[in-house]
């Protein structure tokens, strides 16, 4: 995975690096059979509003893979913390964006399975047509 490290009023220090490259590459183990090229952005910020008092530290993660961007945004008072509810954002989305893609592919299974135990005759008639494919009845 490519890690691609912006830093916004924040001095990167080779230590936030580690932890970034730590935490945001160790994400790659969920990403095994996905196709293409991975690429994270990260975008480590410090942020002051007029209603908050202090710092506040912003970590947003934009990745890139196959065609699909998933985007994290988080903020909190401590910039490690920052990293750390990102990681686990972007670990749920991912697991979800998996389970949803498998669902999808397990969906067309079944209706490739129901049309090929179909007759010929019932090719001829076009009956094929009444299969539901929007959701598989139970």
């Amino acid at each position: 995975m490519r890690i691609i490290l912006k830093g916004t009023n924040v001095e990167l220090t080779q230590e936030l690096r580690d932890y970034v490259d730590e935490k945001i590459g160790g994400l790659d183990k969920f990403l095994k059979n996905v196709d293409g090229t991975l690429e994270a952005r990260v975008e480590l910020a410090k942020t002051t509003r007029h209603h908050q008092q202090g710092n506040i530290y912003r970590a947003e993660v934009n990745l890139d893979f196959s065609g699909k961007i998933l985007r994290v945004e988080e903020e909190r008072e401590d910039l490690f913390s920052a990293i750390d509810g990102v990681e686990d954002e972007l670990k749920r989305r991912i697991v979800s964006y998996k389970d949803k893609r498998n669902t999808e592919m397990r969906r067309g299974a079944r209706i490739i399975k129901k049309i090929r135990h179909l007759s010929p005759l019932s090719w001829a008639k076009n009956e094929f047509k009444k299969i539901n494919r929007k959701r598989d009845k139970r």
